[in-house]
């Protein structure tokens, strides 16, 4: 593959990552297929981007879990734990993510841009239920976008982290591989393709360096403290401390046989209920 048309798959593969993208037909289910109250509402990130969201509520519980979607997915995709943890006796508010299902487009990234999604999520949380404690579950880029921001909100309580991404260049060497074309060169094209295109590099999507590892299942930065737990669907993958390389978290590795929906939806449920 010559300079050029390294070039031009740098590009797509910018577009790719962080341009607009919508399905079409955008066809999702809602709270009310599963059962669930949900009321519709919605607020904004700093920059101003519309975000859009299901407030499941349980006015009798001082436990609140956010849950956000991965890349490219909706809130609609987290509609199997969202009501089972509101069954479960949680208020959960399940958004989506700037240019993702009702939210409006707004700059998009590989949970750069989302981070300013979760801190908004974050407030209106904190306006409407000011003395409860509040978790984060995340899926994917989702889990990734909870890691950074969790480090940064005292308010975050606990976090439930569904395959997550210790920093962004690793995914995307990741994909790159799959190709069978020189990574490194690729990657660091790509890199500047987003920055000049998106205005964003993948270093800013990486874990604090300066979190120190906790004991047992608790991430530590200073004085907070917040408690962790890593749920790793596949088996076949290994176990999640090897692929995820989260050196500032202890995980506990929790793995379901045959990768059914069901069991990792209790596991779940079970870890995000006793906060």
């Amino acid at each position: 593959m010559g300079v050029a048309g390294l070039a031009g798959g740098a590009a797509v593969a910018a577009r790719l990552i962080s341009g607009p993208n919508r399905p079409w037909p955008d066809y999702r289910f809602t709270p009310f297929e599963v059962g669930a109250p949900g009321e519709d509402v919605e607020f904004a990130a700093e920059d101003g981007t519309r975000l859009a969201g299901w407030w499941l509520d349980r006015p009798d519980s001082d436990r609140v879990v956010i849950v956000c979607h991965g890349h490219r997915g909706n809130k609609s995709e987290m509609l199997g734990i969202g009501p089972g943890l509101w069954r479960a006796g949680n208020t959960v508010l399940m958004f989506d993510f700037r240019g993702n299902g009702d939210s409006a487009d707004g700059p998009q990234s590989l949970a750069h841009y989302e981070r300013q999604d979760l801190h908004a999520a974050v407030d209106l949380v904190t306006d409407r239920r000011p003395n409860a404690r509040l978790a984060v579950l995340g899926f994917s880029m989702g889990a990734a976008v909870t890691i950074l921001e969790a480090a940064d909100d005292e308010r975050i309580e606990a976090v439930v982290l569904d395959s997550p991404f210790a920093d962004m260049q690793g995914v995307i060497a990741t994909a790159i591989r799959r190709f069978r074309v020189p990574p490194f060169l690729l990657l660091r094209l790509t890199d500047l393709a987003t920055k000049i295109r998106y205005g964003y590099r993948f270093a800013d999507v990486q874990r604090r360096r300066d979190v120190r590892r906790g004991e047992g299942d608790v991430i530590q930065e200073g004085a907070s403290a917040i408690r962790s737990i890593a749920i790793h669907r596949d088996p076949q993958e290994g176990p999640p401390a090897h692929r995820l390389d989260l050196e500032f978290v202890e995980l506990q590795s929790i793995v379901d046989e045959d990768g059914s929906d069901e069991f990792r939806e209790s596991l779940l449920v079970h870890a995000a209920t006793p906060i």
